[in-house]
């Protein structure tokens, strides 16, 4: 069997860097090996607290949601008006494409080969399963109420390293949460994730987004690691040269850490947090190194690496270690 099934995973997810012109027809477009249409497009202002915009062609263009919030959907027409074959377009929202200002996207084609799936469904307050298309039991899934705000309905994310007792909020700094109605305490399975009672994933009548991922060798990684509080820190091997890693501290709170392979570079220093409309955090003590097979942090920020302290991640590839054809990555 082939090391991965995914030789060039810039057809899956990219990293986009791209500064606004603040002008109303502006497309953006992906610079990988290989076009990427992309179906979840998340954006970030680097320099400035503007907060984050999340699209996503199921919802379709315009309608945002922010991870640092409990808003429900909102919708700008002057935000991203179309999602093309390698790029995006965007108008004149300054959130998006303010004029000389710095933004990343981070861009992820829905697909099974790649293990992501995004669908809505509609809340019943009673215990009820929900159907994806993956084929494979998920690894990570991300629910937002987008109907209400009122009461602040939180994000919500079930994660395979904890299981279904345990509820994670993207939006806050919170350690794990265990109440079992989120995800009705049931694991999810190849065709279905369930649900109970909880507004925040299962509200009668109204509409709910999710974002599902099953690990994909070569491509993706969906693990925990226990930090070691050394300047020396962890490693965390993901099998893959990463461009993107999105990790959590699960037994304290801290924030949503979120590194990538072009701010600025292979060996990442600068940090954006899921959870904060900060701008980016230069500090030393969040630095880390991406390597032909995963991730060598080098601080001691108790965020991502406190001694002893637990972690969950998401990572996504730049290259995978070994390609089909038995090829392996350079290394760095």
């Amino acid at each position: 069997m082939a090391y991965t099934t995914i030789d060039d995973p810039s057809a899956f997810f990219q990293t986009t860097l791209y500064t606004g012109d603040g002008g109303g027809t502006r497309a953006v477009t992906h610079g990988g090996n290989s076009d990427l249409n992309a179906d979840w497009v998340w954006i970030k202002d680097r320099g400035t607290t503007s907060t984050h915009y999340i699209f996503d062609s199921v919802r379709g263009v315009q309608k945002h949601l922010s991870s640092a919030s409990t808003s429900q959907e909102l919708s700008d027409a002057n935000s991203l008006k179309a999602f093309n074959s390698d790029s995006f377009t965007l108008g004149t929202s300054g959130n998006v494409n303010g004029n000389t200002r710095t933004f990343v996207s981070w861009n992820w084609k829905e697909s099974v080969t790649a293990g992501f799936d995004i669908l809505t469904y509609e809340g019943t307050d009673s215990a009820r399963t929900v159907a994806h298309n993956l084929g494979v039991k998920p690894d990570w899934i991300i629910v937002k109420n987008i109907d209400s705000s009122d009461p602040p309905f939180n994000w919500r994310s079930y994660h395979s390293a904890l299981g279904a007792g345990i509820a994670m909020k993207p939006n806050g700094t919170d350690a794990v949460s265990t109440a079992a109605d989120y995800w009705n305490d049931t694991e999810p399975t190849s065709s279905v994730f369930s649900v109970k009672d909880s507004g925040e994933t299962n509200n009668s009548s109204q509409t709910y987004i999710a974002y599902l991922f099953a690990e994909k060798q070569g491509y993706s990684k969906f693990s925990s690691y226990i930090g070691n509080g050394n300047a020396d820190g962890t490693f965390i091997y993901t099998g893959f040269a990463p461009a993107f890693i999105l990790l959590k501290r699960t037994d304290a709170t801290d924030q949503w850490i979120i590194k990538d392979n072009k701010r600025p570079g292979h060996n990442p220093n600068n940090t954006l947090y899921g959870n904060l409309n900060n701008a980016e955090d230069t500090s030393s003590s969040v630095y880390a190194d991406f390597v032909s097979n995963g991730v060598k942090l080098r601080g001691t920020y108790g965020g991502q690496n406190a001694s002893g302290g637990s972690y969950i991640y998401m990572a996504f590839a730049e290259n995978p270690f070994v390609t089909s054809g038995g090829v392996p990555t350079t290394a760095r």
